[in-house]
């Protein structure tokens, strides 16, 4: 019996780390998934694309960059709401779903790691509170 309570303590601790830390995602890896979104938006600088500046992102309103024109949409969409894990991992897999009328062209990120991974890129980016 206690042979079984050691190898299931065993194996807990090898596995929840690993799980632990997936939730965190990898931001060399984001660095890739973002080459996606880079044709519109920069992450390192303030300075909008074709679409805005996400440097800042975490804790920021959605659809309030100075110097941006946002959709209606985005801005209606924004009010009461701030950029966090939660609301990018339900905006990033389909943004025009989340918010009708955004004029983002983008269809979305597919798959659970490379939102999380991007998310973790994105960031080294945002000053923390």
């Amino acid at each position: 019996m206690s042979r079984i309570l050691t190898l299931a303590c065993f194996i807990a601790l090898t596995i929840l780390p690993a799980t632990a830390h997936a939730e965190d995602g990898d931001a060399a890896a984001g660095k890739l998934v973002f080459n996606k979104c880079m044709a519109c938006h920069n992450a390192d600088n303030d300075k909008p694309k074709v679409g805005p500046s996400l440097m800042g992102l975490f804790g920021r309103q959605p659809g309030t960059v100075a110097g941006y024109t946002y959709s209606k949409s985005m801005v209606d969409f924004g009010v009461g709401k701030t950029w966090d894990e939660t609301l990018l991992k339900a905006y990033l897999p389909n943004p025009k779903t989340l918010v009708a009328g955004t004029k983002m062209a983008f269809p979305g990120l597919k798959t659970d790691k490379e939102i999380i991974d991007v998310i973790a890129y994105l960031k080294q980016f945002s000053p923390r509170k």
